[in-house]
């Protein structure tokens, strides 16, 4: 009686396996590095996470335009077990007017105080046409730090008109060994709050406290 049952169920299997006629693109997926932004949270005018990847201007210091920093370290995460490697990455930056709701500062953690309850930024996380091409990076890691006058520059920003919760941000595209460009990630690895690892942007909110 085992064996009986032992030999339909590998009858069943093979039958199921034989009347397979569509080959689906997901069954030819692979795996890759994906970018690493690790913030210097020391260097924040006021205090954040470094789970949250946002870092902050204050307003309130009359010389915070030259005086303040948005330091930060591009890397990339590889396991080693990723289907090709990393070439180089791209690096996008562009200045944005606050949402309409913007997170709630101080950063509100998870019940495990780890992670932000909240995304930082909005989604989903696109390169657009008013992101800047900054440079292509082929040496990792590579530190950036930044005044808010620097980045204005950067960007064509007047810091006159900027407002609380306004921000920097920079993004990244990926580029592969194999060929293979990678622009936009999934918007559960782009969101702060779950943790993911991937860092497919990092930021820097102006406030005034």
């Amino acid at each position: 009686m085992k064996k009986y049952f032992i030999y339909s169920v590998l009858t069943t299997l093979a039958a199921v396996t034989s009347c397979k006629t569509v080959d689906y693109d997901w069954e030819n997926y692979f795996t890759i590095p994906t970018p690493k932004a690790t913030l210097n949270i020391e260097k924040s005018a006021l205090p954040t996470v470094q789970t949250a990847k946002v870092s902050f201007f204050n307003m309130k210091d009359p010389n915070y335009a030259t005086t303040q920093q948005f330091e930060w370290t591009l890397d990339y995460y590889d396991d080693g077990k990723n289907s090709t490697k990393v070439t180089s990455i791209d690096v996008y930056v562009s200045f944005n007017k606050k949402e309409s709701s913007s997170p709630a500062y101080p950063i509100t953690l998870s019940l495990a105080a780890v992670h932000p309850t909240e995304r930082q930024f909005p989604l989903p996380s696109r390169i657009l046409a008013t992101d800047k091409f900054y440079e292509n990076v082929t040496q990792f890691p590579k530190t950036y730090t930044f005044t808010a006058a620097q980045l204005a520059q950067l960007t064509g920003t007047n810091l006159s008109s900027v407002a609380v919760n306004d921000y920097f941000l920079f993004k990244f595209a990926i580029n592969l060994e194999n060929g293979r460009r990678i622009v936009q990630f999934q918007d559960n690895a782009c969101d702060e709050s779950r943790g993911e690892p991937c860092t497919c942007r990092i930021g820097v909110r102006f406030k005034n406290q």
